[in-house]
């Protein structure tokens, strides 16, 4: 727990010797175990992977630049992984790249302002992608309230299994949609793939493995306006061929 922001001092020198995204992924890679301090894994680069066997406290990830963060819980525990707070608060605060997997529940205001970074988690509380304005969030569990607020920019896909997610989201800047372009479902099947194979979660295989019968049951959290943007986009894509 006294050993804070690791990941931190060498990401900055990766990037003051060969840039911030120069690394090919996998470069360097780290195995830890136990309970980390405070911003596990802040800024980290591309070409490094963090791969923790423990649980992390609050601000883990903050300012992910490019990295890769992998937690999970002892292999020999036995709780329900899918059902237990693995990761502290405000965690992906600021990330602008990168990839995250986390087999277990995070706490409060998860991937606020994150604006790059592609993350899955089991669950989350309150306030979770708040003021997010680009990255993909992956949720196989339930969700704390006031989900998406002030958030402008970036995909969330909610397993809502017990249609108990619409209460939990503020719909002041987004709309709620079932999965209907392939391009959605093919992102979201990478990523549980990549979750299941970094964590071993069960959640994630089970979903997989029922995938025909589980895919109706996500949610796609969208801002309107970004969703217009990516529209007008699309629509130039097909008129210049």
């Amino acid at each position: 727990n006294v050993h804070r922001t690791v990941g931190a001092m060498l990401s900055g020198e990766i990037s003051r010797r060969y840039g911030q995204d120069a690394l090919p992924d996998e470069t360097i890679r780290f195995d830890f175990s136990g309970t980390a301090g405070q911003s596990f894994g802040a800024f980290c680069v591309r070409g490094v992977t963090l791969r923790l066997e423990g649980d992390a406290n609050d601000y883990m990830g903050k300012g992910l630049s490019g990295g890769r963060l992998i937690i999970y819980p002892p292999k020999a525990s036995l709780f329900k992984a899918e059902e237990t707070i693995l990761i502290g608060n405000t965690s992906l605060y600021g990330a602008t790249g990168g990839e995250a997997f986390f087999y277990g529940v995070a706490g409060e205001r998860f991937a606020v302002r994150n604006s790059g970074a592609n993350a899955v988690v089991e669950g989350l509380g309150d306030h979770g992608c708040e003021y997010m304005t680009g990255g993909v969030v992956v949720v196989l569990g339930l969700t704390g309230r006031n989900f998406a607020a002030g958030m402008s920019g970036g995909i969330a896909y909610v397993f809502n299994e017990a249609n108990e997610f619409e209460r939990q989201c503020n719909l002041s800047l987004v709309e709620l949609s079932p999965l209907e372009e392939s391009e959605d479902e093919a992102e979201l099947k990478s990523l549980i793939e990549k979750h299941v194979r970094y964590t071993g979660s069960t959640k994630g295989q089970r979903i997989l493995e029922r995938w025909d019968a589980m895919l109706p049951h996500f949610v796609k959290v969208i801002s309107v306006e970004y969703k217009k943007v990516l529209e007008s986009k699309k629509a130039k894509e097909l008129l210049n061929g």
